[in-house]
């Protein structure tokens, strides 16, 4: 049994919008529409959770009337973090399942990465997407920097795919800044973390740019 954790608690600010950036317009249907529909294209038996804060539930509502979406999912309020957001959704998988946790604000989900994603994380136990770093990079030491060996580097994408059996007993834990994706979540109780290719066009919408990019992409059929 598969499932996924939909994570949308962002808002509009680096966007310079008042509207969520999940429920912007791309391609004329909100962000958030495009990562659901991503999951539910790959398996329509999948169960969908959606952590979403408690107060934009209604217009999550509203949206889904709006564009006719029917896509079965439960709403789960989001937390204070991220990392209470998906810990909130867990409680309410089996333990059995594998779990993807995703990005809202990832709308240019493939096909092709969420099968690599499950079928690496039902052999190995976890299935993490990174890319490789396309351009130079320094890190600061103090007063000075310096270069380091890129090659070295991977980014990190969503999403990532986990035996919910585990994940869960990962969530367990209390909270530390230090978790900054559900990898680092798992890692610390000392599970290895298996990476897989990821894909260049599954960006995160962060900036305006970044959803002048996806309507690019989505034009060209990427």
């Amino acid at each position: 049994m598969k499932a996924a954790i939909i994570v949308a608690g962002g808002s509009g600010t680096r966007m310079n919008s008042p509207t969520p950036k999940q429920f912007l317009p791309l391609q004329g249907i909100p962000v958030l529409m495009h990562s659901l529909t991503s999951f539910y294209r790959f398996d329509p038996s999948i169960r969908l959770v959606l952590a979403l804060p408690e107060h934009l539930f209604d217009a999550w509502q509203e949206l889904q009337n709006k564009y006719g979406t029917s896509i079965p999912h439960k709403l789960i309020p989001g937390g204070e973090t991220r990392f209470h957001s998906v810990y909130n959704c867990l409680q309410h998988l089996d333990k059995e399942e594998l779990v993807a946790i995703h990005d809202g604000a990832r709308p240019l989900l493939s096909q092709d990465l969420i099968h690599r994603l499950y079928t690496t994380a039902e052999n190995e136990g976890s299935a993490v997407p990174v890319v490789p770093v396309d351009e130079s990079m320094r890190v600061l030491e103090r007063s000075s920097n310096k270069p380091v060996d890129r090659s070295l580097f991977r980014i990190v994408q969503t999403p990532q795919v986990f035996l919910t059996s585990l994940l869960q007993q990962a969530y367990s834990q209390p909270y530390s800044p230090f978790f900054t994706d559900d990898a680092t979540v798992f890692e610390s109780i000392g599970k290895p973390i298996h990476l897989v290719e990821g894909d260049p066009a599954n960006i995160k919408i962060t900036h305006p740019v970044d959803l002048m990019i996806a309507e690019a992409l989505l034009s060209a059929g990427i």
